[in-house]
Order: C-alpha cells, then structure tokens, then sequence
C-alpha cells in the first residue's frame, strides 16, 4: 500500500511539472508578436534588422522627402537627425502628421527600406512619443516645446 501512494505522488509531479511547461510554453508562443522592440534611425542604420522582425521606429519625418504615389503608398525619410531610413506606407496618414513632426512606425525592415503597417504621429502640437524625445535627447538635439534645448 505504501509503495502505492508513492507512485501516485511522484505521477501527480510529474503530471503537474508537464503541464507547467505545456502553459509557459503556450504564454510564450502566445506573446511573440505582443512585444514589439523599439529602434532608432541610427541603430537601424548600424544593424539592420531581419525582415521577419517587426519592431517599431520613431524619430522626425525629414524635411522635403514626404512623396505621395499614384496610389495609396506614400513615401518620406524619418531621421533621428544623425541617420535617415526610407519609410514606405500604404493607408491613411494621421491628420498631425507632415514633414518636421515626431512619428512612430511599427511594421519591418525589408530591402532597406521600413515596410510600415501601422503609423502614428503627435496628437496635438508639443506631443512627442517618449523613446523619439528621449534617443534626440541622447545625440543632444531634443528641443523643448518652449524652443529650449535639452540635452543629458
């Protein structure tokens, strides 16, 4: 009888210890596509991505590169004011969004250039997105809303 209870206490660990594993694994699984890395121009500049990864950039649309095609793809720079990366997008822009503001991009980085799926900009006229303010105030080119720059 003894060794009986014996043999169905370690199953029942075992059985238990399994599906902890089963469940993480699945969480795990479940959660690649939630967590989406943030990068600036200049690191993916330095250190291209691959082109199955979706991660997000931010920085400034460049002056004079915001191009509208023939059809829904629209075309600019975003920059980072040390690097640049040619950023192509097919849908309807935000209406704060133009040449000079802050922007965000989530989608991937494919034959150099940022295929974006989802675009978002500022949401009224001193909104920045927090990792755009804070690589500028990295390289020293953040200015305040109030025109004071601000540097680390």
């Amino acid at each position: 009888m003894r060794g009986l209870k014996k043999q169905r206490r370690i199953q029942v660990i075992v059985l238990a210890f399994v599906a902890l594993i089963g469940a993480t694994g699945m969480m795990w699984y479940a959660s690649q596509d939630a967590f989406q890395f943030f990068r600036t121009p200049t690191e993916v500049a330095e250190a291209p991505p691959p082109p199955n990864e979706v991660f997000r950039i931010g920085g400034l649309v460049e002056e004079g590169t915001l191009l509208r095609g023939e059809g829904e793809t629209i075309t600019f720079m975003v920059t980072d004011t040390n690097e640049s990366v040619p950023v192509a997008f097919t849908g309807v822009l935000p209406d704060l969004f133009g040449e000079g503001e802050g922007m965000v991009g989530t989608g991937s980085f494919v034959d150099g250039t940022f295929q974006a799926t989802e675009i978002l900009a500022r949401h009224d006229e001193t909104y920045m997105p927090k990792e755009v303010t804070d690589a500028l105030k990295e390289q020293g080119m953040y200015v305040a809303p109030d025109g004071e720059v601000v540097t680390n």
